[in-house]
């Protein structure tokens, strides 16, 4: 099992840079795929970028692609996500999830842990 806290979310102008966190407990980080999610007001939770257990495999959201990039540091046993040249629709709640697994997973039913979960809101 592992357990997943995410931080770095606030306020921002459009335009504007943030880097998520998402801190792992546990021995085990290195054995999961990560995804970054994210969710809107009156919207459904969407996918945002996922990574691969190693890293070598990474994959976007085409309304994300060329400005997030997702990352890990498994010695640190955190995943990040850098977003830049955010935009107004770019505000949700931003999600970190974890799936036992070796490649990248795109499925939001395909993740078995989730963190709690940190507001980005950017503002015009």
């Amino acid at each position: 099992q592992v357990q997943l806290v995410e931080s770095g979310g606030g306020l921002v102008q459009a335009g504007g840079s943030l880097r998520l966190s998402c801190a792992a407990s546990g021995r085990t980080f290195r054995s999961y795929a990560m995804g970054w999610f994210r969710q809107a007001p009156g919207k459904e939770r969407e996918f945002v970028a996922a990574i691969s257990r190693n890293g070598g495999g990474t994959h976007y959201a085409d309304s994300v692609k060329g400005r997030f990039t997702i990352s890990r540091d498994n010695a640190k046993n955190t995943l990040y996500l850098q977003m830049n040249s955010l935009k107004r629709e770019d505000t949700a709640v931003y999600y970190c999830a974890a799936k036992s697994g070796s490649y990248y997973y795109v499925g939001l039913g395909e993740y078995d842990y989730w963190g709690q979960g940190t507001q980005v809101t950017v503002s015009s």
